[in-house]
């Protein structure tokens, strides 16, 4: 399969993993795209951390620099609704945390969103769930804009495509493999944050949670997470990270 051909299959079937994997089989006849900004599977920069999935993306599009896939990078996940404490808590550790690494997040609303805000004096990659030219949730335009320009934002969806719920949790496979450590802000039991801290574990990353209060509802999910075996962020550690 020639890369050209493999990109236009992508924009043809929007990105939908299965149909693109399927049309490969199947040899499928394409006239080939140019000048299309993409990463594929085929290239020889492809990222070695994504080989380590079972899924590995077959097509990732971009905008801004992909050579940050090639430095240290850690992950910075929550909420899409934190309380005021995970919230300082992210400022914090992120402020910290950009001078040694790079920091990947989803690019949505909340701890993703104050992830990146935080580390754009140095560097940050998002990885949404829609098409690449898609800025979901609207309130982060200028912050997708910010990042297009000086940072990286990833997708395995072109164009427009619609920020369908199903993409959000396949996302997050790439979060976690991008991620030597995954720090998680805040999380309710049933979160798609969970979804993300599978995939870092079967990768063998390291996973820490911010600790709460017994009686904080906010921190159901990441105290589960220390129960279970995560190392808790603390204050005093986050230089040695």
């Amino acid at each position: 399969m020639d890369r050209n051909k493999l990109i236009a299959l992508a924009i043809r079937y929007k990105g939908e993993y299965r149909m693109v994997y399927e049309a490969i089989k199947r040899d499928e006849d394409i006239e080939g795209v140019d000048d299309v900004d993409a990463l594929t599977i085929l290239d020889d920069d492809y990222p070695q951390a994504f080989w380590r999935l079972k899924l590995p993306p077959l097509v990732l599009f971009y905008r801004g620099d992909p050579s940050l896939l090639k430095s240290d990078i850690v992950g910075v996940i929550g909420s899409r609704r934190p309380g005021s404490y995970a919230l300082n808590a992210t400022v914090d550790l992120c402020s910290r945390l950009k001078h040694k690494y790079t920091i990947v997040s989803g690019l949505a609303a909340g701890i993703d969103a104050i992830a990146h805000t935080s580390a754009l004096s140095h560097k940050t990659i998002g990885i949404i769930g829609c098409g690449i030219d898609r800025v979901y949730p609207a309130a982060n335009e200028a912050l997708y804009d910010k990042m297009k320009k000086s940072h990286l934002i990833l997708s395995e969806y072109p164009g427009c495509v619609a920020p369908l719920a199903a993409h959000f949790p396949f996302r997050n496979r790439l979060i976690a493999a991008l991620s030597s450590k995954l720090f998680v802000m805040q999380a309710g039991l049933k979160s798609g944050t969970f979804i993300t801290v599978t995939q870092a574990i079967d990768l063998a990353k390291e996973v820490y949670a911010l600790p709460y209060g017994i009686y904080d509802p906010d921190g159901v999910g990441t105290n589960q997470l220390i129960k279970e075996g995560a190392n808790m962020i603390l204050s005093e550690d986050i230089e040695i990270y």
